[in-house]
């Protein structure tokens, strides 16, 4: 995946896995969340512990608080992306100042130098 994932992207991928597949075993929730034995342990502990996840004998099934979890989730998600975006567009735009800023100074010391 290449990108460091947040808490809560780790959680919702879990939580996704296993509500498309219903019931699913451990095996394949490490495989298609991307996470190590270690920490798919730890996350399932977390999710367990909160109620977003039911195990049954070797499988986990998601809970009307994991459909929850993920509807909002979405809801975030999509809100943090437009944000990221409008963050990224006003970055560009003090780049361009900035770089206007030095351009100035440049171009405003030779006219000083004319004056003089």
């Amino acid at each position: 995946m290449g990108k460091h994932r947040s808490r809560l992207q780790i959680i919702e991928r879990i939580l996704s896995v296993i509500n498309d597949n219903k019931e699913v075993r451990k095996t394949q929730i490490m495989y298609k969340a991307y996470l190590s034995y270690k920490l798919l342990n730890k996350y399932l502990c977390d999710v367990l512990k909160s109620g977003l996840v039911l195990q049954s004998g070797t499988r986990y099934k998601l809970t009307p608080k994991g459909e929850r979890f993920l509807a909002r989730f979405g809801e975030y998600d999509h809100s943090r992306e437009v944000i990221e975006e409008k963050l990224s567009t006003v970055e560009d735009q003090r780049l361009m100042l900035e770089e206007m800023c030095s351009r100035r100074k440049a171009s405003s010391l030779g006219s000083a130098s004319d004056d003089e």
